[in-house]
């Protein structure tokens, strides 16, 4: 950091003033170099571009920066040259030379390095162009482009730090509070609790101390979204717990991440030391009488860490296993003081909303769900990555639209938001609008942002297994419903996915997942069957088919698949015998070849290779079918399940 304490709101005024007064580079590169960037490659790309740079002589007229995550997690390591906002995705060290070249020096268009969605669907140079920006709002993701998440002087000359400097230049506790009420900014960690009113809650406690946590213990599968945050802006949840802290009236305040994200760690402790080296945290902040220190905590990786009373166990020193709730962590939280707890996007949006006021915030939205929420899009999907969108907007807009939809062939099937404890809804609710109550309709949820879409190629009983299988794992033990509850769920499933299944199994599985929903402690073990829940509400027909007629529709679950060879169909290439490591394929060239079912691993190597697509899998012929009596449901909840 290039500057000294600031010690008043006018020196800090000042200061930024001067940073966004300084003359500027001709040219900005922006580099996304977060994790998803470095493990394509970014660092490699960038050493490539600093040589280049040097080599041309350019260092006067470029700069170079490494920035966090840009979003476009498809099409990493990606880059944007400024102010042109020319995008180049997919770098590779090679390509460099000749973008230097031909964009730095000469000041042209490399169409071939820019992103093109297919052959014959031309190139979308510029970044503004690109199809999966046109439905986003990116508040937060867009600061990524251009910020340097290591400077203080690059967060300040973005404007960081001013919603701190218009909270301690006259508004009172109250007032902030009031103004996040009005936002109607709801917790993004999956709850969607109002966060003004969580504020004021905890305000109005008693207590001798109160304090702040943000939990930045993301667990779910395909869940980024908090990492990415903390990477590639970490001061802006910094700023936003600083202005929590004066709200509550809390001095101290915790950052709880997960040891398996070493640079969001490495890059909030050096964005928590910059800011206490500034003035800008610790004692009498900018000259005022507000006091606040804030301290990194490294978690395990338990998934249950993220339900907010095993947390504050955790932040204590103890094992991670929740409590029963009430009392309420605002109520009695960390050392049994008044507590308030926000996921990083949480905190993100607070100094946006108190920098632009309520009304700029609530413009966007629906009129129970504010602003945007950033969503990890993975799966079957063309274009993955981390997606900003306004609430309102609906499951097939973000899936077509930014998504860019299924694979060239393929349909999508189902889409479940919420990670492992979400609920898995079919394509006919694309329709459906992303905000809180909506998805609970459909049987879903909001859960921290993750969007897993699915085509058909997926087995939703599979799937359901899939997930029961990690939050069994991940279950602390302490409550009966869950410990044993879920592993029931599980083993049930894993018969009916090896051909093992019994009609007497589905009545089974719909009765304990409903007994492990209601019964359970916390919001893991409450949250665990929706898998179940939902894929037997909307794919009943996969677990009859599973069960009565010993087949996988999607061709998934291997106890109950055979591969063989379409003797009209083959080539006799022999291209499958050659792939084939169990060495089960037999044959000459010339001479059809055929599968040994007793060799056959069905690692389905062989299916994928096929050109001519004549190995075909289906169901077991010697798979015994169970009678036509049909499939019967058990009279406990019905009148639920009507409803759901």
């Amino acid at each position: 950091m290039s500057q000294k304490k600031v010690r008043t709101v006018g020196e800090l005024q000042n200061l930024r003033l001067r940073l966004q007064a300084a003359p500027g580079r001709r040219r900005l590169v922006s580099l996304s170099a977060a994790s998803c960037g470095r493990a394509s490659g970014a660092l490699e790309v960038a050493r490539a571009l600093e040589a280049e740079i040097r080599k041309r002589g350019l260092e006067e007229t470029v700069e170079l920066r490494l920035t966090g995550c840009h979003g476009f997690c498809q099409l990493e390591p990606d880059l944007v040259i400024f102010p042109e906002k020319i995008f180049y995705p997919n770098l590779s060290p090679g390509m460099i030379p000749r973008l230097v070249e031909e964009t730095l020096v000469r000041g042209r268009l490399v169409p071939e390095l820019a992103f093109s969605p297919g052959p014959g669907q031309g190139f979308y140079p510029k970044l503004d162009e690109l199809p999966f920006l046109r439905k986003q709002v990116r508040w937060l993701l867009d600061r990524h482009l251009t910020l340097d998440p290591d400077s203080l002087d690059s967060y300040l000359e973005q404007g960081g730090f001013l919603a701190l400097e218009k909270v301690l230049s006259g508004l009172s506790p109250v007032e902030v509070i009031n103004t996040v009420l009005a936002s109607g900014l709801r917790g993004r960690g999956g709850a969607g609790f109002p966060t003004g009113l969580k504020w004021r809650l905890a305000r109005e406690a008693g207590g001798t101390e109160k304090y702040l946590i943000c939990n930045g213990d993301e667990g779910d599968p395909g869940a980024y979204m908090d990492r990415g945050l903390l990477e590639s802006n970490p001061f802006s949840v910094i700023e936003g717990m600083l202005i929590g802290g004066y709200a509550v009236g809390a001095g101290k305040g915790f950052i709880y991440i997960r040891q398996e994200y070493p640079l969001a760690i490495e890059r909030v402790e050096r964005a928590l030391e910059k800011t206490g080296a500034a003035g800008l945290m610790g004692k009498n902040i900018l000259g005022t009488d507000f006091s606040f220190e804030l301290e990194l905590v490294r978690g395990a990786g338990a998934f249950v860490s993220g339900e907010e009373t095993a947390l504050i166990a955790s932040i204590e020193g103890r094992r991670a296993f929740p409590r029963q709730r009430p009392p309420f962590p605002v109520v009695r939280g960390l050392w049994g003081q008044p507590t308030v707890i926000n996921n990083v996007e949480t905190w993100a949006n607070v100094p946006l909303v108190l920098q632009n006021g309520p009304a700029w915030f609530s413009r966007v939205g629906t009129p129970g769900s504010k602003g945007t929420k950033i969503f990890s899009l993975v799966g079957k999907v063309r274009y993955t990555g981390l997606v900003e969108v306004p609430f309102g907007l609906t499951l097939g807009e973000v899936i077509e639209e930014v998504g860019g939809g299924a694979e060239p062939g393929r349909k999508i099937k189902a889409v479940q938001t919420g990670g492992p404890s979400g609920g898995c809804v079919p394509e006919r609710y694309l329709d459906h609008p992303l905000d809180y109550e909506s998805l609970k309709d459909i049987g879903s949820m909001m859960g921290s942002g993750d969007m897993l879409v699915m085509d058909e190629e997926n087995c939703m009983v599979d799937i359901a297994r899939f997930h029961l299988e990690f939050t069994q794992d991940e279950s602390c033990g302490r409550c009966t419903p869950c410990r044993i509850g879920a592993k029931r769920l599980l083993e049930t499933l894993r018969k009916i996915t090896e051909g093992r299944g019994e009609e007497e199994d589905l009545e089974l599985l719909e009765e304990l997942a409903f007994d492990v929903r209601d019964a359970s402690l916390c919001g893991l073990g409450q949250s665990a069957p929706n898998p179940v829940i939902s894929t037997m509400r909307y794919f009943k027909d996969e677990y009859i088919a599973h069960v009565r007629d010993k087949t996988c529709p999607a061709g998934v679950c291997k106890a109950l698949l055979d591969y063989t060879v379409d003797e009209a169909q083959c080539s006799a290439c022999g291209l499958c015998a050659r792939v084939c490591a169990a060495g089960a394929i037999t044959g000459a060239r010339g001479q059809t070849y055929r599968i040994d079912p007793g060799k056959c691993t069905k690692c389905a190597a062989c299916y994928a290779k096929c050109p001519k697509k004549a190995i075909a899998r289906g169901a077991r012929k010697e798979a015994a079918i169970i009678g036509n009596t049909g499939i019967h449901t058990g009279s406990a909840g019905q009148e639920e399940r009507a409803a759901l």
